[in-house]
């Protein structure tokens, strides 16, 4: 009934393992995916890795956090980076503006928004990190704004929506309402 008014997109968030890319590449063509979000969640396997979101001072999990981004936005696979402050540094401040002002400054070379992400706002988690968005307003970045829904019920949760647009506006970072699809 609404075929040509309203369009829906399939996508899923993923992790980047690069033993498994030749498998993710099959299913974004079985499936007809038209695009993927990169969820840095552990380096290149959840199998031995612990978990980036942790509490963690480790300067070395830091840096292999933000290479890991970087590698896999490189693969040009994902849209975006979901949650890209998920990474939870309580060592030296400086080193955390270091570190992802670094990925702030990739990402906005690539043109690739930096991700406000509601779920993490709706249940308190850690981010979205006004850290993180004050390095990404100084570097420039824009912004979209992410359901991350773990449950269907998350897309009617406007108040968190409402919550993230304002967080844009007040880091002034522009949000962008489209991103690239995969090309099949």
């Amino acid at each position: 009934k609404y075929k040509n008014q309203i369009s829906i997109k399939i996508g899923l968030e993923c992790e980047y393992f690069p033993e498994y890319i030749h498998w993710l590449k099959g299913i974004i063509k079985e499936y007809k995916l038209d695009y993927i979000i990169f969820g840095n969640h552990h380096f290149h396997t959840d199998e031995k890795f612990p978990y980036f979101g942790r509490n963690t001072d480790s300067v070395d999990m830091l840096e292999l956090y933000e290479e890991s981004a970087i590698e896999g936005m490189e693969s040009g696979l994902f849209a975006y980076l979901a949650h890209p402050d998920l990474f939870h540094f309580i060592g030296d401040p400086a080193l955390y503006e270091q570190e992802f002002r670094r990925l702030c400054v990739y990402l906005k070379e690539k043109q690739i928004p930096i991700e406000i992400n509601q779920l993490g706002l709706a249940d308190h988690r850690q981010y979205p990190n006004p850290a993180f968005l004050k390095i990404a307003e100084s570097v420039g970045n824009t912004a979209i704004i992410g359901c991350d829904a773990h449950h269907p019920s998350a897309l009617l949760d406007t108040d968190s929506q409402q919550a993230c647009k304002k967080l844009a506006e007040q880091y002034h970072l522009p949000l962008v309402k489209v991103f690239p699809q995969l090309s099949r």
